[in-house]
């Protein structure tokens, strides 16, 4: 059996305010005042507070901005290369940042797995070869990149972290998930792009997994997967010239809540588990109305997504680290007692719907 020692977190160092970055885009759109109402009107739904860039410009004035063009529609519009430039500059600092937060003082010479997660940004030699010399870690690390696998990335890799310690209980994973979403901002105003903008930010994630079954953390019980074809083409991520373009559409709610209450009744099946066998629900906070699909799904009641709604409401949508931060709240603020049963969700393209369950 596999543990989860310790989970560490990180955003970058501009903090935007969610009614600054309209401001921004109602700027950057040019829309008309019905279309510019609209677009407040899903801001103040949306139940966000704040986020998280790299990039300072979504809070300042046009002057003084740093990566866009002060002209009007942005032109020349930032191209996929000057993105990655800044993905290359910004992403292993603040994975080093979420490492540490989450290692601490834990001799990372004992690390023998490395497995680096993003969507947002890549290149060869990647982040993976950074981290390796930035934290001095053995040239003998066992290297695995999860790319372009979007907001359920994070269980995925987690997966990947059980089989190393399945198989060795010697073996000690690090696994970081770092995305920089906010690069990625497209300026043509169609719906998929103003609701990209509206929920999307930047931050990191990492974890620690260790095989050594008398070690102290949170015991890896169980995954689960299902992915609904028929959403294949509302949740996607593609590369283009000007950037990575999401297409989220606004069916994909409705799909959740659809197949959510199979997905977990399948999942705890699996496991051999009911739903009142569940303590803590860590649902990955793709979005207020994702939030709201599956506690209607699922026929809750009593807050049991608090702590999604409250990490959605600090952060956003970071895409893959966002279901970790969630997990962090949840041991952080949930007094978990031993045995108790924690059920993780997120979803992503194709449409996929990942979940893990834990116990204390």
């Amino acid at each position: 059996m596999s543990k989860i020692v310790s989970i560490g977190t990180a955003v970058p160092n501009f903090k935007h305010d969610q009614q600054n970055i309209l401001t921004f885009m109602k700027q950057v759109y040019a829309l008309s005042e019905t279309d510019s109402r609209k677009l407040q009107f899903l801001y103040r739904q949306g139940g966000i507070d704040t986020r998280y860039s790299v990039i300072p410009d979504y809070s300042s004035e046009a002057a003084d901005w740093q990566f866009y063009s002060p002209t009007e529609n942005l032109e020349p519009f930032p191209s996929v290369e000057d993105r990655m430039k800044v993905y290359k500059q910004y992403a292993a600092p603040l994975s080093v940042k979420a490492i540490t937060d989450c290692i601490g003082s834990f001799p990372k010479e004992k690390i023998t797995h490395l497995i680096t997660v993003s969507c947002t940004g890549m290149s060869a030699p990647g982040l993976d070869l950074e981290l390796l010399e930035l934290l001095h870690l053995p040239p003998t690390t066992t290297r695995t990149s999860v790319n372009f696998m979007g907001c359920y990335a994070a269980i995925h890799a987690l997966k990947i972290a059980n089989a190393f310690c399945l198989a060795d209980e010697t073996a000690t994973v690090l696994i970081v998930c770092t995305e920089l979403c906010t690069l990625h901002f497209q300026n043509e105003p169609t719906i998929e792009n103003m609701t990209s903008s509206m929920l999307f930010a930047d931050g990191a994630a990492a974890v620690l997994i260790t095989g050594d079954k008398n070690a102290d953390g949170i015991n890896i019980d169980n995954f689960y997967s299902m992915v609904a074809s028929k959403g294949s083409s509302d949740m996607a991520w593609d590369i283009s010239s000007k950037g990575f373009l999401m297409t989220l559409s606004s069916y994909i709610p409705d799909l959740i809540e659809e197949d959510f209450d199979e997905l977990t009744s399948n999942a705890l099946t699996a496991a051999k588990l009911k739903k009142q066998d569940i303590s803590h629900w860590c649902i990955h906070p793709g979005g207020k109305k994702i939030l709201e699909s599956v506690h209607k799904s699922l026929g809750f009641t009593n807050g049991q997504l608090q702590s999604s709604y409250d990490v959605l409401k600090d952060y956003g949508n970071m895409s893959s680290p966002t279901i970790l931060f969630v997990l962090k709240e949840i041991v952080a603020k949930a007094n978990t007692k031993k045995g108790e049963k924690i059920f993780g969700a997120a979803f992503g393209p194709g449409l996929t719907m990942e979940t893990f369950i834990l116990s204390a």
